[in-house]
C-alpha cells in the first residue's frame, strides 16, 4: 500500500538559524478541490520557540505561504487553537493534488538573503516535529495527520561554561566539566577549523597550562584537578583565535571542611520544557544543562493541573533520576490557602512514592489539617512569596517543625522587607491587576516575631497563582539558587541539612557565602546560657566569594543594618565584633521564651546579583552576663 510522503528542505538547521524552510507533501491518494490543510508549527509562540510566521502578503519577510503542482500559490487563513499559543494555518485547495504530485508549503521570504526569512527555535532539539491535518471533503473532519521532522543542532560556539564545585579541600582531587555552547546554551561543536582553548587558574601560584579541543560531544570533563594551598580560585580558559576570556564561578579551597556546597532548586521551572507534561525532559534540563545537583518538582495541587496520571508519572522519574553524588531529586508539589493565615506553600518529600495532598479533599483542605496528617520527618513545607498581596503569609500560625525554611526569592521578587526598608528586588507590577507587595508577609518582621528559618530561593514559575503574571506585566527578576552546606550530596544529608538550616539562598549566581558567630555556622540558635561570653561580645566571621566585583556586603541585626564590610576584591574572609551590650539590643521574649537577637548576611554585586545568608539567633537568659564584682581589698591606715 503507497504511503504519503513528508520532506524537509533543508532537513536539518542551526538553532535560531534564518532560511526559508519548505515543507513538502506527495500525498498517496489524490486531494479533491476544497479539501482543507491545516499546518501546524508546534510552537508555544515564546521567544525561544520555532517563530510564528505572518501572513501579510506586503510582508516579505516571515511569511508562510503555499504552492500548489501548477505552480499556483495559496495563502492561508489563521486558525486560533485553545490549547497552544501559536495558531493553526489552514490551506483550502483551488484544484486537485493527484496521487505523486507534490504540495509544497514554505515558511520564510522569497527575498535570497540571509537576513529575511522564518527563524528555527533556539532550543536544540531532535526530530522537531511540524504536524499536517488533512480534511478531504473539506467539512473541518481532521482524521488523517502527517507529521515532518526537523533536526536543530547547536549554533557558532558564544561561550564556553566551567562547571566546578565551589568548596574544595586542600589537596583533594574534584572533577571539572567544560560546556561549548552557542549564544543560546546549546552544546555545539560548531567552532572554527583548529580552535584551541587554553585552561589555567586565576590565583594559580604554579605555572600549570593546558590546551583543549573543542570535542564533537561540545563538552569535556577534566578529572584530578586540586589546588595545593588554601585561597579562592577561578578557573579561566581563553579561545586562542577569537581571544575571548572565560572565568568559571569562584571556587574557595579550605585547609578542611566537614560540608560541601551543592546547588539546586526546591521549587521552579524550566523555561524550555513544561515539568508536568515534560518531566523527563525537565529534570535532564536541570540536571545537565543547568548543573544542578538536587530539585525537587513544584506543580500545584489541583487536579486540573496535575491529574493522579501526571503524579504517578513525575514519581516514578523523580525516583529514576535520584542518583547519589551526582543529581538528588524531591518529590514535591505547590499548596495554596487563601488568607494570610496560611497562604502559599511548596511542600517537598524526603521520601519516594508519597501522595499529592489535595485541598478538596477534607483531610487535607488547610494546612493545620495537612499537618496534622504528616510528620515533620517525612515533610518539609516552605512559606513563598510571602509578601505578595492575596498570595501573602503572615506568619500567625507559624510551625517551626515543619517550616525550616522560607523562600525569601524567586523570579518574582524578593520577599524580604519592604521597598522602603531597602529591598532591592520587591515584588511590583505597573498593572492595576499586576501583585503588589504586602507588609505583612515580610521575611524580616515574621524574623522579628521570633519565627526561626532558613532562607533558600526559587526559580521562574508561570503555573498556578504565577501564571497570569506574564500578561499582566508582573516584575520579573533571574530565577534563584539554593545553596544547602551539607556533609554529603544524598537525599538524607541534604534534608537533614535543611533541617538545620543550614543553607542560603542567591539571585541564581554561584556565590560563595559563610557566616559564623562564635564558630556556630548559619542557622544556628546560640544562647548566653550556654555561652555566657555571647552577652558581652559576638564575634562574627566568613567569607565572600562573589562572581562578579562586590558592591555591597552588609550583616543586619534585628533586621537592621549593623555593619558594612569593605570589600576591595570579589572575595575576602572578614570578622567583625558586635561588642554592645546584649541587654540593650535584644528583641522582646514572646511565649515564655528568652529575649533575643539574630544575625545575617546579604551580598550584593555589582551586576545586581545577590545573596542572603540564613540568620544565627543568640537567645539572653535573664542573669547569665552578670559578673561578679570583685572587691577591693581595704588600704591600711
Amino acid at each position: 500500500m503507497r504511503r504519503s510522503i513528508c520532506i524537509c528542505e533543508p532537513n536539518h538547521c542551526l538553532a535560531a538559524e534564518v532560511q526559508t524552510f519548505k515543507f513538502i507533501y506527495t500525498p498517496a491518494t489524490n486531494l479533491p478541490k476544497g479539501a482543507k490543510i491545516r499546518f501546524d508549527i508546534a510552537s508555544r509562540g515564546r521567544p525561544i520557540d520555532w517563530e510564528v510566521p505572518k501572513i501579510q502578503e506586503k510582508n516579505k519577510d516571515n511569511l508562510i505561504w503555499a504552492e500548489l503542482p501548477n505552480g499556483k500559490s495559496l495563502v492561508p487563513k489563521i486558525v486560533e487553537k485553545t490549547e497552544e499559543f501559536a495558531p493553526l494555518f489552514e490551506f483550502i485547495l483551488l484544484s486537485e493534488v493527484k496521487s505523486g504530485e507534490n504540495f509544497t508549503i514554505f515558511l520564510g521570504s522569497s527575498l535570497k538573503t540571509q537576513e529575511h526569512g522564518n527563524r528555527a527555535q533556539t532550543i536544540v532539539q531532535r526530530r522537531k516535529p511540524f504536524y499536517l491535518y488533512i480534511d478531504p471533503r473539506g467539512k473541518n473532519d481532521f482524521k488523517e495527520q502527517e507529521v515532518f521532522h526537523i533536526d536543530i543542532k547547536g549554533n557558532t560556539l558564544n561561550n564556553i561554561r566551567i562547571i566546578t564545585p565551589s568548596i574544595v579541600e586542600k589537596n583533594k582531587r574534584f572533577d571539572v566539566i567544560v560546556r561549548f555552547e552557542d549564544a543560546y546554551g546549546n552544546l555545539t561543536n560548531n567552532a572554527l577549523e583548529n580552535t584551541l582553548i587554553e585552561l589555567s587558574y586565576e590565583n594559580l601560584r604554579e605555572n600549570l597550562n593546558w590546551k583543549l579541543f573543542v570535542p564533537e560531544t561540545g563538552f569535556i570533563n577534566l578529572p584530578n584537578l586540586y589546588f595545593n594551598e588554601p585561597g579562592v580560585y577561578k578557573i579561566k580558559l581563553r579561545n586562542m583565535k577569537s581571544e575571548d576570556v572565560f572565568y568559571s564561578a569562584p571556587i574557595k579551597c579550605l585547609v578542611e571542611t566537614p560540608v560541601t556546597l551543592f546547588w539546586g532548586l526546591l521549587h521552579g521551572e524550566s523555561e524550555k520544557f513544561d515539568s508536568t507534561e515534560n518531566i523527563e525532559s525537565s529534570l535532564r534540563f536541570f540536571r545537565d544543562e543547568k548543573a544542578l545537583q538536587f530539585f525537587a518538582t513544584s506543580p500545584f495541587e489541583s487536579i486540573e493541573e496535575t491529574t493522579n496520571e501526571d503524579w504517578k508519572l513525575i514519581g516514578q522519574q523523580i525516583t529514576e533520576f535520584n542518583e547519589d553524588q551526582r543529581f538528588n531529586t524531591f518529590l514535591g508539589f505547590q499548596f495554596f490557602s487563601k488568607g494570610s493565615d496560611e497562604g502559599l506553600r511548596q511542600l517537598v518529600y524526603f521520601k519516594e512514592n508519597k501522595p499529592i495532598l489535595r485541598k478538596k479533599e477534607a483531610k487535607t483542605n488547610t494546612l493545620k489539617k495537612l499537618y496534622q496528617t504528616t510528620s515533620p520527618k517525612d515533610l518539609l513545607s516552605i512559606p513563598c512569596f510571602t509578601m505578595g498581596k492575596g498570595f501573602e503569609t503572615d506568619f500567625t500560625n507559624f510551625q517551626p517543625d515543619f517550616e525550616r525554611v522560607v523562600e525569601i526569592y524567586n523570579a518574582w521578587g524578593s520577599s524580604e522587607c519592604s521597598d522602603k526598608e531597602g529591598n532591592p528586588r520587591p515584588i511590583s507590577s505597573p498593572a492595576k491587576t499586576g501583585v503588589q507587595p504586602i507588609d505583612s508577609g515580610s521575611i524580616v518582621k515574621a524574623l522579628r516575631n521570633n519565627c526561626r528559618f532558613g532562607f533558600v530561593a526559587g526559580g521562574l514559575d508561570d503555573r498556578g497563582i504565577y501564571e497570569s503574571f506574564y500578561e499582566e506585566k508582573q516584575k520579573q527578576y533571574s530565577p534563584g539558587l539554593t545553596a544547602i552546606l551539607a556533609t554529603a550530596q544524598t537525599r538524607e544529608a541534604l534534608m537533614l541539612a535543611l533541617q538545620n538550616r543550614s543553607c542560603y539562598a542567591t539571585t541564581g549566581k554561584r556565590i560563595i557565602l559563610g557566616f559564623n558567630i562564635a564558630g556556630a555556622t548559619m542557622g544556628s540558635e546560640l544562647s548566653t546560657k550556654a555561652k555566657p561570653g555571647l552577652a558581652i561580645n559576638r564575634h562574627i566571621s566568613g567569607y565572600v566569594a562573589g562572581t562578579a566585583p562586590l558592591k555591597e556586603v552588609m550583616i543586619f541585626r534585628n533586621g537592621q543594618p549593623f555593619k558594612e564590610l569593605e570589600a576591595k576584591s570579589y572575595f575576602f574572609d572578614f570578622a567583625v565584633d558586635d561588642l554592645e551590650s546584649i541587654s540593650k539590643i535584644t528583641l522582646p521574649a514572646s511565649e515564655n521564651k528568652s529575649p533575643f537577637i539574630f544575625y545575617y548576611l546579604r551580598v550584593t554585586q555589582a551586576d545586581g546579583h545577590m545573596a542572603w545568608s540564613s540568620p544565627i539567633w543568640v537567645d539572653h537568659s535573664e542573669g547569665s552576663s552578670t559578673i561578679a564584682a570583685v572587691k577591693k581589698p581595704k588600704k591600711k591606715s
